[in-house]
């Protein structure tokens, strides 16, 4: 059909369609974003479900009002001055629904300018902003990353049970719940699953939701939030699993850069460059701290917050590099399935990976004969008896295995260059927050 002489696309179409329907009529649906009135006309900025796009409407064309979802007939004009080589010029608008209220917070600016109370109260609104999108969108294109690289690699995705008989960390930040007359908990990490797949698929990896009740209200600190964990068998070292870390951020960062411009132009983001990664061990990496910056070793098992900034500043200006390995960590702080180091009983096989000052990974090799095992569960006093599922695995072989565990929304937050990890959650859950 034509419209005013112009041939029409029936069909509606999609953002990335309308660069090939120059000189066409077309149809698009999304939301009134912003209206700019101007003598004579006004610009109609329309949400679609990824781009915000500018459109002309005269002042004949009765615009409703912002966050109206409606279907707009416009035609797709030649326009060298704008960024997508075209703009459109509304010739109807359908109106599907309006709202009931005006929204109480600015959502169409540049950024939501309120604080971060009622940046998370609003939340379903909130995210409309095309700054908040942008943010989740990049999220988005790092899971996508993780599962390319990691399909690319022969790992198999699983998917473990959240509900559990007893927690894989251990400690007392574990949420209980009664589970027909029996007592179960929240599971803190896929980790018991993850080992046992790895009898069965060899490399096997997870993205999905664990929980801590840790009564921590820090800018650092959620009780739920999404882990990315893999395990893979049949490894010699440790190391194995951190350059498998490496190659996987290294091909999630080109990932972003090749699939999500739109939202690193958005975010004003500029990507890590990762080359490789430096390493040290925990010890060397206290003492380091220690006599850089004049402070004293207070406590020998385990990184304060401080520390991990600082390491962070002095790696970065010995190699340039914004990651580091942090390695062995002493067995006290360590769960009961790490394995000690044959050099040093005393020290793991594990990594903590700081990503500009905070640490988004933790992994390590882990236990995998069954005396082993045992023998180390009942020197930290734990009741092997309530381990007879997860111990099956070791009692009937399995190969050297190791893997990791990496916070996605702390990853997020420091990629993005916030600093607290709830702008980077979609529904942030921590101690004062069940809403919304």
């Amino acid at each position: 059909m034509k419209v005013n002489g112009i041939y029409t696309i029936n069909n509606e179409v999609e953002f990335e369609e309308l660069a090939s329907h120059i000189g066409q009529a077309v149809w698009i649906h999304g939301s009134i974003y912003k209206i700019r009135k101007m003598k004579g006309f006004s610009f109609v900025l329309l949400r679609t479900k990824r781009n915000v796009v500018q459109c002309i409407a005269s002042e004949q064309i009765e615009i409703p009002c912002e966050e109206s979802c409606a279907s707009i007939l416009a035609n797709v004009v030649k326009e060298e001055r704008s960024k997508t080589g075209w703009e459109l010029h509304i010739e109807e608008i359908n109106i599907i629904s309006t709202p009931k209220e005006i929204s109480p917070i600015v959502i169409n600016q540049k950024k939501v300018d309120t604080s971060i109370e009622n940046l998370l109260d609003y939340r379903p609104i909130t995210l409309r902003n095309e700054k908040e999108r942008a943010i989740f969108k990049i999220q988005e294109g790092i899971c996508r990353g993780f599962r390319e690289f990691l399909y690319a690699e022969g790992f198999t995705e699983i998917h473990t049970p959240k509900i559990v008989q007893s927690g894989a960390e251990g400690g007392a930040n574990i949420f209980s719940l009664n589970y027909f007359g029996q007592e179960a908990y929240l599971a803190q990490s896929p980790q018991f699953y993850k080992q046992m797949m790895v009898g069965v698929y060899e490399r096997v990896f997870e993205i999905g939701p664990v929980f801590r009740a840790e009564k921590h209200d820090t800018s650092r600190h959620l009780n739920e939030y999404t882990s990315v964990d893999f395990e893979m068998g049949y490894i010699n070292s440790f190391v194995e699993i951190m350059e498998m870390e490496t190659a996987m951020l290294q091909h999630t960062m080109n990932y972003l850069l090749e699939n999500y411009s739109m939202e690193l132009e958005c975010l004003n983001l500029q990507l890590p460059q990762i080359e490789s990664i430096p390493a040290i061990s925990f010890r060397e990496a206290k003492i380091k701290v220690a006599e850089a910056y004049n402070r004293e070793i207070n406590d020998w098992e385990d990184f304060e917050p401080e520390e991990e900034k600082l390491l962070y500043e002095i790696i970065y200006k010995e190699t340039g590099s914004e990651f580091v390995f942090v390695t062995h960590y002493p067995s006290k702080k360590r769960p009961f399935y790490a394995m000690d180091s044959r050099e040093n009983s005393n020290v793991t096989e594990s990594f903590d990976l700081l990503f500009r000052g905070l640490e988004i990974t933790t992994g390590g090799q882990r236990i995998h004969t069954y005396e082993e095992q045992v023998a180390k569960m009942q020197a930290k006093g734990m009741h092997t008896e309530l381990f007879e599922s997860y111990l099956m695995m070791h009692k009937y072989g399995m190969p050297p295995h190791g893997g990791l565990g990496l916070g996605l929304e702390r990853f997020t937050c420091k990629l993005l260059g916030y600093e607290n990890v709830r702008y980077t959650t979609l529904f942030p859950r921590d101690i004062n927050r069940l809403l919304p």
